[in-house]
């Protein structure tokens, strides 16, 4: 009978660290999300180097003419940078408890990373220059179109979620790392794009 209640309080145990994704192990979840977040830096460093090489090297740029108009990018820019603040709130949220305020602002987050795609999907139609049509343009859509690959990689992690949260109690104050790790993820695609609008929109003009 005694093995069998230690049996029982083993198995209890460890079920509830099941339950918390640990297993007895270090939680290495975020270690893991910094090392990948690292590795996506290494590949858009390469892009910005390869990029400013060009821009050093040739005799004109942008090459072929073109000419980028800046209030679209700008008001997407102010979109996507604002989103970041918004979606802190959130996290501030379910620091709280509150899981209806980690709805409401990562459903704003989510609403305003969709428009962001919408005026990059707008911006491309109305360029007026192709992928191929010369060194800058490939540029161009190279650099944009894999941060806007992020950036929609990152709205589907806030819609997962806005998604798992429907659930009560899923995320709380002790254990909300699907919230830090999407805040995170678009950190990060933010920060890449204040960087690309810089050399993208601005550095020509200077």
């Amino acid at each position: 009978m005694q093995s069998t209640e230690i049996d029982s309080q083993v198995t209890v145990g460890y079920e509830k660290e099941a339950e918390n994704g640990h297993h007895g192990h270090p939680d290495l979840r975020m270690f893991g999300l910094v090392m990948f977040l690292i590795a996506e830096s290494m590949i858009f460093f390469g892009l910005f180097s390869a990029y400013m090489i060009y821009y050093a090297t040739m005799p004109e740029w942008p090459t072929g003419g073109i000419e980028l108009e800046l209030l679209l990018p700008g008001i997407n820019s102010v979109i996507l940078i604002s989103s970041s603040f918004v979606m802190h709130k959130g996290q501030s949220c379910i620091k709280n408890n509150d899981e209806k305020g980690l709805k409401l602002w990562f459903g704003i987050t989510a609403l305003m990373g969709a428009i962001f795609l919408a005026g990059q999907g707008y911006e491309y139609a109305t360029t007026g220059f192709g992928l191929t049509d010369s060194l800058f343009a490939s540029c161009f859509y190279v650099l944009t179109g894999f941060h806007g690959l992020h950036v929609a990689a990152g709205l589907s992690f806030i819609l997962a979620v806005l998604w798992r949260s429907r659930e009560a109690g899923h995320y709380s104050a002790e254990s909300h790392f699907g919230v830090e790790a999407a805040e995170l993820y678009w950190h990060f695609v933010d920060v890449v794009w204040i960087i690309l609008f810089g050399l993208v929109y601005l550095l020509p003009l200077t």
